[in-house]
């Protein structure tokens, strides 16, 4: 909602130079920022299922080498600390989630083995030489000069490497048998949980395909109250069947038993308009984090409880509702001013972005609410209608409704990130991908402009996500208040 700049950074020109141990002991030398993480474009790359694609950065700033998370799956410990951000000093381990592999960081690290501890190591070395060729050399070496001791230890140690080969043939046959048995099989579970998983897919597509037929006869009722309202009651019991089913064929394509947790989690990603099933691995393990985010602090509650006793949560879901929007988006005004209609929002090169749902004048004007004489600062204007929360909330509605029919495709993930960021450049970067709405979704988008999108939108659109989790069943996550939304559950 509110346009963002993202800052260039500098690279540094003087920075002293900086070395990583690898895990296996190899040493990397740098002079200018650098990447640690799976993903083969990081400087430091680290093939480990605990290293997320892009898990770190370090950059020399403020005088100093600094390493922070890049928001990884499995977080960034610091000489045994989870840490957001930490100043490299004179050498840190850094550890890639709680139990991923450790780097050595620091200025002073050396790649080779300190001299005396080398030339006692060769002179091992040559001594262990000397006695297996005496001892182990095979027959066809030169034997003059041996004695009979060590022929017989030539003899027998030969005659029971015979044995052990084949021995060895007969246990190589059998794990390579055993192996090409696991391998089929792990392949046929492979191969059903991508069928299961594509069945779910098209499944879903094929249901939101509905969802588009009953949006259509919604407005067809408005602007006709003569239409019959009893085709529509049959479309959405039938709609409701589709999604009883859909969640059992949802449920197998991950392969496991589902937790309440993440069923819920994945229940309202679907509510929002996304297709849970495509969304990646970490997806899961991202929105929970999320999840124990808002335990930090007592905004979420502070907030409902002001909604309620204001009575803005039925206008708010109305609103919505009537749009055929989900009522869920109560949780987008909440994060941007904590349900305050005279919020105030920090200055853009538009003016103040002002009230509950924090519009700019522009786009405020644009939905019908007039903003008043002081909009290039921060007072609290009466007259600016962007503070009447009602006038706000129908204008916000009508707004996401609009984001929804722009190339975001009715991608709930999508419409907020283009709230939060602006639909212009949402809509930009989704033009340059492919038509198919399966191949255009908030993963997608993340997955090919990784560094475009603005933490602050990445934060943004989470957040979001995690509270309208929450507030279906608040008890289930530790929180002691009812779902303010529950009102607006189908009667069975």
């Amino acid at each position: 909602m509110r346009p963002t700049q993202m800052s260039q950074r500098q690279q540094p020109s003087d920075a002293p130079a900086l070395n990583v141990r690898l895990p296996g002991g190899n040493v990397l030398r740098f002079h200018s920022d650098f990447h640690i993480g799976r993903d083969p474009g990081c400087e430091v790359c680290i093939p480990d299922a605990h290293a997320s694609r892009r898990h770190a950065q370090v950059a020399f700033t403020r005088g100093q080498w600094w390493i922070r998370d890049l928001q990884s799956s499995n977080g960034l410990f610091v000489n045994g600390e989870r840490i957001e951000a930490a100043p490299i000093g004179e050498g840190v381990a850094v550890r890639l989630g709680g139990d991923g592999p450790v780097l050595q960081i620091g200025p002073g690290f050396r790649s080779v083995i300190p001299s005396d501890d080398a030339e006692t190591q060769a002179d091992e070395d040559r001594m262990v030489d000397g006695y297996a060729e005496r001892y182990f050399g095979s027959d066809s070496d030169e034997t003059e000069g041996l004695g009979g001791r060590t022929m017989m230890i030539r003899k027998a140690f030969k005659k029971v490497q015979d044995k052990q080969k084949r021995q060895q043939r007969w246990v190589v046959a059998i794990v390579a048998v055993l192996g090409l048995g696991a391998a089929g099989y792990a392949l046929h579970v492979r191969s059903e949980l991508r069928k299961r998983q594509e069945d779910a897919r098209r499944f879903f597509y094929e249901m939101k395909a509905f969802d588009v037929e009953i949006a259509g006869i919604q407005e067809e009722l408005a602007r006709n109250k003569n239409v019959s309202s009893d085709r529509i009651k049959g479309l959405e019991s039938r709609r409701n069947q589709m999604e009883q089913l859909y969640e059992e064929v949802a449920s197998r394509a991950y392969g496991r038993r589902l937790s309440e947790r993440e069923k819920l989690i994945l229940r309202v990603t679907r509510r929002f308009g996304e297709c849970e099933v495509a969304a990646p691995q970490e997806y899961l393990r991202e929105v929970n984090r999320y999840i124990d985010r808002w335990h930090t602090t007592s905004r979420f509650e502070q907030s409902v409880k002001r909604a309620q006793e204001n009575g803005y949560t039925r206008t708010i879901a109305a609103a919505f509702m009537a749009r055929q929007l989900p009522p869920q988006y109560f949780y987008l005004a909440m994060q941007e001013s904590s349900f305050i209609p005279t919020s105030v929002g920090p200055p853009t090169r538009f003016g103040f972005a002002k009230g509950m749902w924090q519009f700019i004048p522009e786009t405020g004007q644009r939905y019908g609410l007039k903003y008043g004489p002081y909009y290039r600062d921060s007072r609290v204007d009466l007259a600016d209608e962007r503070l009447d929360w009602e006038k706000a909330t129908r204008a916000a509605a009508s707004y996401i409704k609009d984001i929804y029919a722009t190339d975001a495709q009715a991608s709930g993930l999508l419409v907020m990130a283009s709230y939060n960021w602006g639909e212009r450049r949402v809509i930009e970067r989704l033009r340059k991908m492919p038509l198919n709405p399966r191949e255009r979704n908030f993963w997608t988008l993340l997955a090919q402009y990784p560094e475009d999108i603005p933490p602050q939108t990445y934060n943004y659109v989470f957040s979001i996500v995690s509270a309208a989790v929450i507030g279906e069943n608040p008890r289930l996550f530790g929180f002691q208040f009812d779902n303010p939304l529950a009102f607006t559950a189908p009667s069975r």
